[in-house]
């Protein structure tokens, strides 16, 4: 269970990654369109925040799956 869960959070990181393309391609409102936006208009604050978010959800994503660890498997303990 513990390479499922070390897949899992590493590929959340690659489906917001690949939010931008794919909601650019399609035309789709969302996070991706709206960096991209922001990026064409050149408004930094906005695609530092952007950015700062996406990086804030991914690490609570790796915590989430760091704290899975130890319920899944007995031999891990965070103290």
């Amino acid at each position: 269970m513990i390479p499922i869960l070390t897949a899992s959070g590493t590929e959340f990181a690659g489906l917001m990654g690949g939010a931008v393309l794919t909601e650019t391609v399609f035309s789709w409102p969302g996070l991706g369109t709206y960096i991209v936006q922001a990026v064409s208009a050149r408004d930094y604050p906005a695609v530092q925040g952007s950015v700062i978010f996406v990086a804030l959800v991914v690490a609570l994503v790796n915590l989430i799956v760091d704290v899975v660890y130890s319920y899944v498997d007995p031999r891990i303990r965070y103290d």
